[in-house]
């Protein structure tokens, strides 16, 4: 695993490798990373993130940012909306680590990195990696920077500062193997990482082959259980209608005189019912129309009357015009029959045609 240490001040670029749980190598410099190495781990320096500790809730990330971002805002005099809030845990400690930082300076850090290729698996305070102490204070010098670390501070080491916070306690000094140590535990899990909220690292979709595969078989048994309703809804249909068939064909037997041999009850049965009513509308509907149009025509009667197995009905009708006997064929027409008429004959003062009606 490659750490860098961002460059600060007249310090540049530093680096360290990591290399089976020890420390194996430290350079100055950027240096050269490889294709398959993973994202390095990059330490901040410590004079640009301020650190408190503090008892936060411990529901949901969102509920303990929120938490840090109102005391932040009482300690300090920069404007809220400008800074960054970072919460990290610490072992089993009740009071978190709250990293604070300027919103711009994230950016910043970020540009310079992506700039030299750099997509950073986290980004540690520089305190963040000496160990926490029991009590007392840290402290150790990073390739040029000093940081000092107490169990709820942690920040770069200036004289009249440190003496200040430590209250002239002098703090005592990591050696370079446990420093080594303190450094590899961690990067291996950052107990800060300032990379969260809108700086979070984006991290590329996976696709779960496993779940693709299990999402392809429910859906195959969706749509067979699908298929499986249709067919059964389509067999009860069929049932239903072979059963709504047969009764038809019982109400239609029961229509046929006693004894006719049936073969096909619906013609059959059409066929009866044309020689009780007649052919065409039948003769009651058409003797019905042509008397109601009879006796709407003043001075038209009817002479002589004939219906036949076709359902045409002939009559012989009589008026005192001409006008008469067409307005009574118009009359018959308007009930939905077709009227032929004869040649109009005069005789007696009055005149006289033939009318045969049909059904349309």
């Amino acid at each position: 695993m490659l750490v860098l240490f961002l460059p600060a001040g007249a310090v540049s670029w530093r680096w360290l490798q990591i290399a089976e749980g020890a420390v194996a190598a430290w350079g100055e410099g950027f240096p050269e990373i490889g294709d398959s190495e993973a994202e390095p781990v990059v330490v901040v320096p410590a004079e640009a993130v301020t650190l408190h500790w503090a008892e936060l809730p411990d529901r949901s990330v969102a509920q303990a940012v929120t938490a840090a971002r109102l005391l932040v805002a009482d300690a300090s005099a920069a404007p809220i909306a400008e800074l960054h809030v970072a919460v990290g845990r610490e072992d089993g400690h009740a009071e978190r680590p709250i990293g604070v930082v300027s919103a711009a300076q994230m950016q910043a850090w970020l540009m310079l990195l992506a700039a030299n290729g750099v997509d950073p698996a986290a980004l540690v305070p520089a305190p963040m990696l000496l160990p926490r102490p029991e009590s007392g204070y840290w402290r150790a010098d990073l390739g040029g920077e000093g940081v000092v670390r107490g169990p709820t501070s942690g920040f770069a080491d200036e004289a009249r500062l440190t003496e200040l916070i430590t209250g002239g306690v002098a703090p005592a000094v990591l050696g370079r193997e446990e420093l080594e140590a303190a450094i590899v535990a961690s990067v291996a899990a950052p107990a800060l990482d300032l990379r969260q909220g809108p700086f979070a690292r984006r991290r590329r979709a996976a696709i779960d082959w496993g779940l693709v595969r299990r999402l392809g078989w429910l859906m195959v048994a969706i749509l067979g259980v699908t298929l499986l309703i249709s067919l059964v809804q389509i067999t009860k249909y069929s049932f239903a209608a072979d059963s709504l068939e047969r009764q038809a064909d019982m109400v239609a037997r029961q229509g046929l005189p006693h004894g006719e041999t049936v073969n096909d009850a619906e013609r059959q049965l059409d066929a009866r019912l044309a020689g009780l009513r007649g052919g065409g509308a039948g003769f009651s509907s058409t003797v019905a129309a042509v008397y109601a149009a009879v006796r709407s025509v003043p001075g038209a009667e009817i002479q002589t009357i004939a219906f036949d197995q076709t359902g045409a009905l002939r009559a012989t009708v009589s008026a005192e015009s001409e006008g008469r006997i067409t307005d009574l064929q118009s009359r018959i027409e308007a009930y939905g029959f077709t009227v032929q008429r004869s040649q109009i004959a005069p005789g007696a003062g009055r005149f006289a045609a033939m009318l045969t009606v049909t059904a349309r």
